[in-house]
């Protein structure tokens, strides 16, 4: 096989987070998050069920997976989602109840927070930059 016929990773599309309550998990990325539910089959040998959910308009999904002695809930996840709008989203999730820290802003970063899950898995979020519109932009430039 040459370099250019190599196979390769192209993508991500799952990351998973220990949960010790699959229903719990299930509940606060649903509910309180308002994550879509994909699927939620038993999976025997997993020990509980493969429940994968994604943001509403994210290509990556998330599976709530059953936390187990080699793989525990209540860890640092390093999964950065985005909002548009993160002071919005962070006084939200504030007022939800969920346990969240500082909203930080620096000088040309986005602003961006951590929060907790149930399981005390710590989740990221990064303000995204809104859209442009080129023909609007072009016209502005005008």
């Amino acid at each position: 096989m040459t370099n250019r016929q190599r196979a390769r990773i192209d993508a991500v599309r799952t990351v998973g987070i220990p949960v010790s309550d699959q229903d719990r998990a299930l509940e606060f990325y649903v509910g309180v998050l308002g994550f879509e539910k994909l699927m939620d089959a038993p999976i025997g040998q997993f020990g509980g069920r493969w429940i994968d959910l994604r943001p509403p308009r994210s290509t990556v999904t998330v599976a709530l997976t059953p936390a187990r002695e080699a793989q525990f809930a209540g860890v640092d996840t390093g999964i950065r989602f985005t909002t548009e709008d993160a002071s919005a989203l962070h006084a939200q999730l504030s007022n939800d109840g969920v346990d969240v820290d500082e909203l930080l802003r620096w000088p040309g970063v986005p602003p961006m927070f951590d929060f907790r899950d149930p399981d005390g898995n710590v989740l990221y979020v990064s303000e995204s930059p809104a859209p442009t519109n080129p023909a609007t932009d072009e016209e502005e430039t005008r």
